[in-house]
């Protein structure tokens, strides 16, 4: 059997953020960080895989043949774009989260983690403006993208900016003049709009339709996690070795990656199975993106099963 350590080392290869776990686990073994980070990405995936360079996550097949300045520029880009889309929770952030956040720069969101230290959490957004180093200027770039869950004010925990806290608020009234403003729940549930008239709503408040509706869509989500938004996948309890798999059977997975020549589909075992890209489809494709992409929950046939080389090869032709 392979020892803890060597087995750490390995994860470690794979792109585990050593250096900032070393900075916060100075005494754990490589080993242990590496499980501490396992956990974490189970916890909160986003914030504990932006600790890592995102060209060491694996992206494709030719990622080396690329410019490499220029990868990392794209790279870093859609980091923080989907940062920026998800949100980030102020109270429990790592300055490399933080980092990522528009308007904040490393420096500031070493500043922003010793005033949370040292003063204790932030009740609201406006607190931010107590932190060194950053202004009114970077303050109003990163409000809207930083979530305070339990705070004095409820919008804090959407991404509704605090420039429009009012017309949010005068939409409340308008929608329902009963609701609890405090209770995050109401404010999800105004966001159920299908008898509304958003047209005249946004000429009584005086704003763009577009605008309005931005702030709809804030308000039917509070908080930051999206995965509850994911459609869940059905994993059979009866499945979760590779020796449990039989020619035939049909599952549901995730895709996990997509490649060339296929992709490559998490079905509740410890090895992903491979759909060849002409098993995706009744008709001729020329990439797989034409059919999938990451994340998509798929339903597929297994058919063959390797258990020497742990290879699993899966079809969706003809499965529903």
């Amino acid at each position: 059997m392979m020892s803890s350590r060597v087995r750490g080392r390995i994860l470690s290869a794979r792109g585990l953020p050593a250096s900032e776990l070393c900075e916060e686990f100075p005494d754990f073994d490589v080993s242990l960080r590496s499980a501490v980070s396992i956990a974490r990405r189970l916890q909160d995936p986003l914030a504990e895989l932006v600790k890592i360079d995102p060209k060491s996550i694996g992206v494709g097949q030719y990622q080396h043949d690329m410019n490499q300045r220029r990868l990392s520029e794209m790279l870093t880009g859609v980091v923080e774009d989907c940062v920026n889309s998800v949100g980030v929770d102020l109270n429990t952030a790592s300055p490399s989260l933080l980092s990522y956040v528009a308007g904040i720069t490393p420096s500031v969101a070493k500043n922003i983690l010793a005033f949370r230290e040292q003063a204790g959490k932030f009740l609201s957004r406006k607190e931010l403006l107590k932190v060194s180093k950053l202004g009114p200027k970077a303050y109003e770039q990163c409000a809207g993208f930083l979530r305070i869950p339990g705070g004095k004010e409820p919008l804090d925990n959407t991404g509704v900016h605090p420039e429009s806290y009012e017309v949010a608020k005068k939409y409340v009234n308008i929608k329902d003049t009963t609701v609890a403003r405090t209770n995050i729940k109401s404010l999800k549930s105004l966001g159920q709009t299908q008898t509304v008239d958003l047209d005249a709503i946004a000429k009584t408040l005086d704003i763009g339709l577009p605008t309005l509706r931005d702030i709809i869509k804030e308000l039917e989500k509070p908080g930051r996690d999206p995965r509850d938004e994911l459609a869940p996948v059905l994993l059979r309890g009866d499945v979760l070795e590779l020796e449990d798999l039989t020619e035939g059977m049909v599952l549901q997975g995730t895709v996990r990656n997509v490649i060339d020549f296929g992709a490559f589909v998490d079905i509740g075992v410890h090895q992903d199975g491979l759909v060849h890209i002409s098993s995706m489809a009744d008709k001729f494709i020329k990439h797989p993106l034409e059919v999938v992409q990451v994340g998509d929950v798929v339903s597929v046939k297994v058919l063959s099963v390797d258990i020497k080389k742990k290879r699993i090869a899966l079809t969706m032709k003809g499965v529903k």
